[in-house]
């Protein structure tokens, strides 16, 4: 037995960061190496959830970096470093478990003991420690949803029970239910919970059914504390599984367990679900989730890049949140690419690195599609003033002009609304950029050099000409 030095967990974490760029994250940071025992390297963790997420994500690449940095023949493991419960101070007998990997993964203390047939424990969803609330971003399009999702992982079976989460992909449902999920973790460790995807649950029923284990499959669904499914239109055209699941609800609402659902489509426009099931599903709380606004994807960037440790200049968040306008798995993505050819390249994160490595979707059909960027361009070139000027709250002429003839040009040649529009130059509602468009056509009818050069540049857009291109 010996202790990690230093300097090798330095080389450790160099090589993660070298050759696993994505991976890593800022609570990596946290991490500490206790020992090296017969080969086995042991990381310990702050909480159940990064030492379950880690041992079921993340060994091949940590073992990759050890065996590098030592030059030996080593495994990792990962502990929690908070005490494991006693199961003695469970509500519910907990399956003895000892390690906290299964402990968070099932919650579901009364598993059987024959897991020959169905494997109960491996079934349930990895809780990301990105997922947090702290890490959430609030928006006028999820506002409801966050609220209402906090509520109840305060209040357990109180508040909003169930509680229905709907929209589109990678517009934070999960991001929620996981949310959920941990702090009523942080604050009872023992609680018996069940988090899975629906999709799991009709595999299991099926699966139960098949093998004479429907009592099982019930005690193990219906005795929870909270029950958390992902993607609950999976039920549709399945009546059997709706009727099992029917009663499984009927018997946790009774005992006020709480239920937390999410979807693709309010209960009421889930294909072929029993109307008992909808009418149960809309008599708590009804929470939609939109595409996130301009304010709300810098937001969004901003906080991921945190989290990854990226430090990118406004101007290339404001580009990233003006070419990607669909949900925060993209914005993600987009993230990961940036950090990816940063690394590899060995450059910095800027705008210039931001817009080689995102380009133009629509490069092929330049001549009819405008971007906010080049609009920008236009207008800074023109005007001699940077972006960082037009979006701050400085009101001087020589900044104010500017400013309004990019929202008149953004309005004109772009498709963004007045209140993306808004959001991109500071912050700005709406009614600002209807003023700024006004003032715009009101000068350029009584100045006929401004609407000269206002016309030009429009011209140029138009054109699709690059700023500064001869004529």
């Amino acid at each position: 037995m010996s202790e990690i030095s230093l300097a090798l967990w330095r080389d450790i974490m160099i090589h993660l960061r070298q050759q696993h760029t994505s991976l890593c994250r800022q609570w990596f940071e946290q991490l500490q190496p206790v020992e090296i025992n017969a080969g086995l390297l042991t990381i310990q963790t702050n909480n159940a959830v990064q030492q379950n997420y880690l041992q079921k994500r993340c060994v091949r690449q940590f073992t990759e970096a050890a065996q590098l940095a030592t030059g030996a023949l080593v495994t990792v493991k990962f502990v929690d470093g908070v005490t494991i419960p006693s199961p003695q101070k469970s509500n519910v007998a907990l399956n003895n478990q000892t390690n906290a990997s299964n402990r968070v993964a099932s919650q579901s203390a009364f598993i059987s003991n024959d897991r020959k047939k169905i494997n109960w424990l491996e079934d349930q969803l990895v809780l990301s420690p990105d997922y947090s609330f702290d890490q959430f971003v609030t928006g006028p399009e999820n506002e409801l949803a966050y609220s209402a999702a906090v509520a109840v992982a305060n209040h357990l079976g109180s508040t909003y029970n169930p509680l229905f989460i709907h929209g589109g992909v990678g517009l934070g449902k999960t991001h929620l239910l996981q949310a959920i999920c941990q702090t009523v973790l942080s604050s009872n460790p023992s609680l018996p919970i069940c988090y899975l995807s629906c999709e799991t649950f009709v595999n299991q029923f099926l699966d139960s059914i098949q093998l004479g284990q429907m009592n099982e499959f019930r005690r193990h669904y219906r005795q929870v504390h909270l029950l958390v499914i992902d993607d609950i239109h999976f039920l549709a055209n399945r009546e059997r599984t709706q009727e099992e699941f029917f009663h499984t609800f009927n018997e946790l609402k009774q005992l006020n367990r709480q239920i937390v659902l999410s979807s693709d489509s309010p209960p009421s426009e889930i294909p072929k679900l029993a109307e008992r099931l909808v009418s149960r599903f809309q008599s708590g709380m009804v929470a939609t989730v939109t595409k996130p606004q301009f304010e709300t994807r810098i937001a969004i960037i901003r906080a991921k890049a945190r989290l990854r440790d990226m430090e990118l200049p406004d101007d290339a968040v404001s580009y990233i949140a003006t070419k990607i306008d669909t949900n925060a798995r993209e914005l993600e993505g987009a993230l990961t690419t940036i950090q990816g050819h940063a690394t590899i390249h060995q450059k910095p994160f800027d705008l210039t690195l931001t817009r080689q490595v995102l380009g133009d979707p629509t490069d092929q059909d330049q001549t009819h599609q405008v971007t906010l960027q080049q609009v920008i361009d236009a207008v800074t070139k023109s005007y001699n003033v940077r972006l960082s000027d037009l979006q701050s709250k400085k009101r001087h002429k020589s900044i104010t002009l500017p400013r309004q003839v990019c929202m008149w040009l953004a309005r004109r040649h772009t498709r963004f609304s007045l209140q993306e529009i808004g959001g991109y130059f500071g912050g700005r509602d709406h009614t600002t950029v209807m003023h700024a468009i006004q003032t715009v056509d009101q000068r350029m009818n009584n100045d006929a050099n401004f609407a000269k050069q206002v016309n030009n540049l429009d011209g140029l857009l138009s054109n699709n000409h690059p700023p500064g291109d001869p004529q």
